[in-house]
């Protein structure tokens, strides 16, 4: 089965409010565009994926994103939140394929190999609807709709717990830590970079003061 993945972002301005107090003067939307930009590089790499679809109002980050070769869609005026452009996303995708399957990443895995992508998808292609809980076992960072599935989104906060009462089966693979550890604070920065993350977000971070990572100046 290939995939149409819909990755949200929200305005680079807006975004990594929690790593401020990591990040100290470094600016958190340089931070932000570089994950997403190694999350969807690497998303474009896996063999299950055939397009990729972001979702955002931020005039930069689609520029950006669509030189890589995402499909750059806006966000409709109030569409209600996250799983609102999501839904919408979803949508969108089958109104020019209408047997797609459909999936969402999170827009902050900058540590994301196409390999182990690639097997969460394979997964996801046995069930109706299928998520993938983040390293922390509380939120999801994908959720897949096979064709002819609703998406129904449900992120934000528990929402492991929300896609699982929705019905979704839930993805229990070993060592697919690459897709799970999406990044909000500074201790998912270290342990993102302790997997290894792309090179826009090594770039990015190279000069940040994060206690425990080292080499940080």
């Amino acid at each position: 089965m290939v995939w149409t993945l819909v990755v949200p972002l929200k305005p680079l301005a807006l975004a990594k409010s929690r790593l401020a107090a990591a990040t100290g003067r470094a600016p958190r939307p340089a931070l932000a565009l570089a994950f997403a930009l190694d999350t969807v590089a690497a998303a474009l790499a896996c063999r299950a994926v055939g397009d990729v679809v972001v979702v955002t109002d931020d005039a930069v980050a689609g520029r950006r994103l669509g030189a890589l070769g995402a499909r750059i869609l806006p966000e409709p005026p109030g569409a209600g939140g996250l799983n609102g452009a999501l839904a919408h996303g979803a949508r969108t995708v089958r109104e020019r394929a209408p047997r797609a399957a459909v999936a969402t990443l999170n827009a902050d895995l900058p540590a994301l190999r196409p390999m182990e992508l690639g097997r969460v998808l394979d997964s996801a292609a046995e069930f109706p609807r299928a998520f993938l809980a983040d390293a922390a076992g509380i939120g999801t960072t994908l959720l897949a709709a096979a064709p002819g599935m609703e998406l129904a989104p449900a992120f934000e906060g528990r929402s492991r717990s929300r896609h699982r009462a929705s019905g979704a089966h839930e993805i229990e693979l070993a060592d697919v830590d690459s897709v799970r550890r999406d990044v909000d604070t500074a201790e998912d920065l270290r342990a993102a970079l302790a997997l290894g993350v792309g090179p826009r977000t090594s770039a990015a971070a190279g000069g940040l003061r994060i206690p425990g990572v080292i080499g940080a100046d």
